[in-house]
């Protein structure tokens, strides 16, 4: 019987067993604010390709810009599949979470290593939640068919301040929502951080043995990126989904690459600060 770790270690470094996976498929959600960095698309995957991370995280009507970058040691292909408009504010009166068509057959067809799908909590918005379910539920039945591994997102939002939702990083409301992840069939987590960062090692627990990839969230400054991502990968996590700390970059190689050494060299937030100012 096919099996989806075949693909599944295309993620991850042989050596470290850990992966750093770069969001790019922001432009999925269409908020302006997140094509920031990736206004010219082509250039910017070209760019972090030749930097050389684990992995690359595009839609289904960009993913060619990969699949067709440089010969067979280019980033991994992780295909986002679904699409939903809950970014951005004011909030829309009407909120969705759909996924496309055949989007695990897509995958295929792309050479994807991983699918990677959202599992909202949005405050007072449970049909958003049980759109989610069924679509983790239906790509698990296509990832069984196609040896396909699934990634799963369990987000814990909060409303902000100024209108639109914001990270919720309690670690007693990530820790179900990251349960029931796994339990509808995740091969792979990518959650926030805990507000504290010591606690993450209750979300690595919970997900009983399924690596856990940290959730990049917004842009911050270098050394906190830097620092948190030491903080976080001490406590157990397997690796990151960065976006934005990337992409929106002055230098998104350097950063890639600093990155990559915390990752698969042991490189602390100091060495990688120096590394980050070399490159």
């Amino acid at each position: 019987m096919p099996d989806a770790s075949y693909r599944q270690r295309r993620l991850f470094n042989p050596e470290s067993g850990r992966c750093l996976d770069i969001a790019v498929d922001h432009g999925f959600f269409g908020q302006g604010a997140f094509l920031s960095g990736i206004e010219d698309l082509p250039t910017a995957v070209a760019t972090l390709a030749a930097a050389d991370p684990d992995a690359i995280q595009l839609t289904p009507g960009q993913a060619r810009l990969l699949q067709s970058h440089g010969g067979r040691s280019r980033p991994a292909l992780v295909l986002r599949t679904d699409v939903a408009n809950v970014y951005g504010a004011p909030l829309p009166d009407y909120m969705f979470s759909a996924i496309i068509p055949d989007a695990v057959l897509t995958a295929v067809r792309l050479d994807a290593a991983c699918v990677v799908v959202n599992l909202l909590d949005l405050p007072g918005r449970p049909e958003v939640r049980e759109a989610c379910i069924r679509n983790v539920m239906d790509l698990r039945v296509q990832c069984d068919e196609y040896a396909m591994p699934l990634m799963v997102e369990p987000l814990v939002m909060r409303e902000a301040d100024a209108g639109g939702y914001t990270v919720n990083g309690d670690v007693e409301l990530i820790v179900p929502i990251v349960r029931q992840a796994v339990e509808l069939g995740a091969d792979v987590i990518k959650a926030d951080p805990t507000d504290d960062p010591a606690n993450y090692h209750e979300v690595v627990r919970t997900a009983s043995g399924i690596p856990v990839l940290i959730r990049g969230g917004g842009k911050v400054s270098d050394e906190e990126i830097f620092r948190r991502t030491q903080a976080l990968l001490a406590q157990g996590a397997a690796g990151l989904v960065y976006g934005r700390n990337i992409i929106q970059h002055a230098n998104p190689a350097g950063m890639t690459r600093a990155l990559m050494a915390m990752l698969h060299q042991g490189a602390d937030a100091e060495r990688a600060m120096e590394i980050l100012r070399s490159s």
